[in-house]
This record gives C-alpha cells, structure tokens and sequence, in this order.
C-alpha cells in the first residue's frame, strides 16, 4: 500500500461529515481534488470504504475500521512531531478550543500571549452555536469551551473571563416600535437572553430571525428592526455613529464570558499550561484590551 498521511486525513474527514462537499469544505479543499484523492485511497482497497445510496454517502463497516486504524495513525505521526519539538525545548501539542459565536471578539486576546510564549503549539478554534459548541464539549472534542451562560446537566469546571454586556441596540438614538424585534436561532445564548427578556417585557411586536450575531448587528444597522446584542461586538459601530444604545428597562442583562472544561477530563499539559496562563495573566488582559468595555455603563 501506498497511501499517504494526508489522504487518511481525507478519508477521517469524510467519516466524520459523512459528505464529500463539507469535508472538502472543513479541509480547504476543492470538491474535486478530494474526491480524487479520497478515489486513490479507495483504490488501494478491494474492499469498499463509502457506498453512495441515492444521494446519500454511507460509510461501509470495513469503512469504519480502516477509519479507526488511520486516525490511529496520525495520532502517532503527530506524536512524533510534538515529540521532536518537545526535545528542542518546546512545550507542543495540540489546544482545542470552541467558543460561542461572540467569544470571536474576546477569545484571541486571550489566546495571542500564550501562543507567543509556545510556537510549538497547534490551535484548533473552532466558532459555533452555543448549542454545538456543548455539544463537542460533552463529546470530548476539545479541551475547553468559552460560552457565556454555564450549561445545566454536565458536570464542569469553570474560569471566568469578562462580562458579557447586552442591550438593546438601533441605527438610531430612538426606539420606533413599528420595527421588528430581531433574533438569533434557536440555541443561541442571545436568543435566550432574548427570550428572556421579552417574556418579562411582553411584546406583541412582529420579529425576524437571522442565524449569526454578525448578521443581526448588519440588519440593525440597515434599519431592518432592533435586537439586543453584546456589547463586547459593537465598538467600532457605536463610535462612528452606525449603532446606538437606546436605554430600557432591565438591561444590560449581565453574564460572564467563562472557559469551561469537564471535571472528568485529564487535561493535556498543553491545556494545563493554558489554563495556568489564564490564571495569571488573565487581569493583565483585560487591562490592556478591554479598559474600555469594563467602564462602560
């Protein structure tokens, strides 16, 4: 056989997404330059990795085998390259992390310091739902989650990061209530905070619903209606004018932004280090990237 580490990366990803589109998508890849690889890997099997039924691909039970034996593989061939790195005096290995959709504005100043400090570490980000980013928590995907709103039902540890801000936000000082009211998907955090609310604040207003954070403040800047939005996201629109704070009853609604981890998890040393980091520069960050947003009122 003659495969390569790159084509088992392939054919694991194509396991995990059961799809060759997103798989190629997940991998940066043109669609046909997977399928040709993931074709060549095929041909060095007698046997079917992938079977296509209707539109549909399935993943064979050989198929699932050669994938548990070929992520085996990589875990070994990354073991050799942390190893190698280890030895020159580099802490390496992986950090997994996933954050909510608004952690994207706090997570890398809480990442920059520590990956500086450790070149040999790989980062893998990954920016989602709340409702996903649990989810590959819970399946032990990753090392640490940043949510701002701690989940019910799992047993975790917590760091807290910052507050999380929300108001209710228009493109003018003013609120017209003939606007729409507009939301996050359901399993957002904001939805929820939303949700929460406006049950207090009953409203018979019509609403809309868009499905990132980004595409709420965009609606809001186009004058398509109004939502309540954190803070931490909308500095630069507030400055010059796009966005305004338009002053309501109950709110901020005030959470923390917060790493959180399994208690039944053995963190890695490359998650310990980052959670020790955390620890002892975690005010240092704020001051420096945040003094802005922990005066505002």
């Amino acid at each position: 056989m003659n495969y390569t580490l790159h084509q088992l990366q392939i054919f694991l990803e194509v396991v995990k997404q059961q799809s060759v589109t997103r798989a190629a998508e997940e991998m940066h890849m043109t669609q046909p330059a997977l399928s040709i690889q993931l074709k060549n890997f095929q041909m060095q099997f007698d046997i079917p990795l992938t079977e296509l039924i209707g539109k549909r691909l399935y993943i064979t039970d050989f198929g699932r085998e050669i994938a548990e034996i070929a992520e085996n593989i990589l875990n070994e061939a990354n073991a050799i390259k942390y190893k190698t790195k280890e030895y020159s005096g580099l802490l390496a290995g992986k950090l997994r992390i996933s954050s909510a959709s608004t952690g994207k504005y706090i997570i890398p100043y809480f990442l920059s310091g520590f990956l500086r400090e450790h070149p040999g570490i790989d980062l893998r980000l990954n920016v989602s739902n709340k409702t996903l980013v649990l989810k590959s928590l819970q399946d032990n995907e990753i090392d640490f989650a940043l949510v701002s709103v701690l989940p019910t039902g799992m047993d975790i540890y917590e760091e807290i990061l910052l507050e999380n801000k929300l108001y209710l936000i228009g493109n003018t000082p003013t609120l017209d209530k003939d606007q729409p009211l507009i939301y996050r998907e359901e399993g957002s955090a904001t939805r929820k905070a939303m949700d929460q609310y406006y049950g207090i604040h009953h409203t018979e207003r019509k609403s809309m619903q868009l499905t990132s954070n980004e595409a709420v403040k965009q609606a809001v800047i186009a004058g398509l209606g109004y939502s309540i939005i954190p803070l931490i996201g909308i500095k630069n629109e507030l400055s010059n004018g796009q966005l305004h704070i338009i002053p309501s009853q109950g709110l901020p609604m005030i959470s923390s932004w917060r790493l959180i981890w399994l208690k039944k998890k053995k963190l890695s040393p490359v998650a310990e280090a980052y959670l020790n980091f955390i620890k002892n520069h975690k005010q240092e960050i704020i001051q420096n990237n945040f003094q802005w947003y922990s005066s505002f009122m």
